[in-house]
């Protein structure tokens, strides 16, 4: 076995145990202490939360920046391809010439998405004033991720370049923003938690 596959298997372990770790002192915190007085139901709501909230007309950063909100959709429907293409090709796997192709320009969409959004935060004084190195680093590196996964799938990079990428980008999951892919369920719940102690969501049909 290739080393960088070697190092790419042991930056995959290290991003599962670390995700497994944040996953389980989620889970042993518990749900929100609150000591007002219970008129909601907690269930309907945290489903609640997890779909009809999620829609844009629900949010207002999405459905006043419906462009950007579009780009995140395709941006991480990217990274969801990319991710689940490197297990096949960690398992040896190949996508015939035509699926390469197909896969590819799913990537290259998503992959120009992120590359929008960077720009955009980067030459938009409100966002960049509210950015953090972590956002630009996450940004890069998941990017990056879809660029190279592309090169890989036409044979126009080297095997190595595309796994140290991969490792790259595996290594830095449990460190910066990209945890949000263990935290994001976690904070849908509370808020279902929140407002359905409350009675306010889901939102009355007479509202």
């Amino acid at each position: 076995m290739d080393w960088y596959i070697i190092v790419s298997i042991a930056a995959l372990l290290v991003c599962l145990f670390s995700c497994l770790y944040h996953f389980t002192r989620l889970i042993r915190l518990g749900s929100p202490g609150d000591f007002s007085q219970r008129t909601g139901n907690i269930n309907r709501a945290v489903r609640y939360s997890f779909t009809g909230a999620m829609s844009p007309g629900k949010k207002e950063s999405a459905f006043m920046h419906l462009p950007t909100y579009t780009a995140g959709l395709v941006y991480h429907t990217g990274t969801f391809l990319a991710i689940i293409l490197f297990f096949f090709i960690l398992a040896g796997l190949e996508a015939g010439t035509v699926a390469a192709y197909v896969f590819s320009a799913f990537l290259l969409a998503g992959a120009l998405s992120g590359t929008g959004i960077l720009i955009k935060r980067m030459t938009v004084s409100k966002l960049r004033s509210l950015s953090c190195t972590d956002d630009y680093i996450s940004n890069i590196l998941v990017t990056a991720f879809q660029y190279i996964s592309i090169l890989n799938l036409t044979g126009l990079v080297p095997e190595a370049i595309y796994f140290i990428t991969a490792s790259l980008l595996l290594l830095y999951v449990p460190l910066g923003k990209l945890r949000h892919l263990v935290y994001f369920f976690a904070a849908r719940y509370q808020l279902g938690f929140f407002y359905g102690w409350r009675n306010a969501w889901p939102p009355s049909k007479n509202y």
